[in-house]
């Protein structure tokens, strides 16, 4: 069983910043991956950003430039350091681990406000 929980997200203006965190517990032997989704009711869940266990990063074209994923592999964390937000980035932030089988967290509302 794999846990993951997600913390940070919040209400901010456009222009502003913030930094999500996730937390894996469990049996999280052998990670391979893990990364940000985002998703607004009636669309479809979509890619955010990727980290593998080695640190190689992968972003939708949508947030590069803009946001930032690092990784903490002894504390089985990893971050979404979000800047220069915009109101279309208005979505629940979901973080995925990836052990073979995908693993998901409840996710965190970040709304950006006009």
């Amino acid at each position: 069983q794999v846990r993951l929980v997600e913390s940070g997200g919040g209400l901010v203006q456009a222009g502003g910043s913030l930094r999500l965190s996730c937390a894996a517990s469990g049996s999280i032997f052998g990670i391979i991956g893990m990364g940000w989704y985002r998703q607004v009711p009636g669309k479809q869940r979509e890619l955010v950003a990727l980290i593998s266990s080695g640190g190689t990063t992968n972003y939708a074209d949508s947030v590069k430039g803009r946001f930032t994923i690092s990784r903490e592999n002894a504390k089985n964390m990893v971050y979404l350091q979000m800047n220069s937000l915009k109101p279309e980035d208005t979505a629940v932030y979901i973080c995925t681990a990836n052990l073979g089988l995908r693993y998901w967290g409840q996710g965190t509302q970040v709304t950006v406000s006009s």
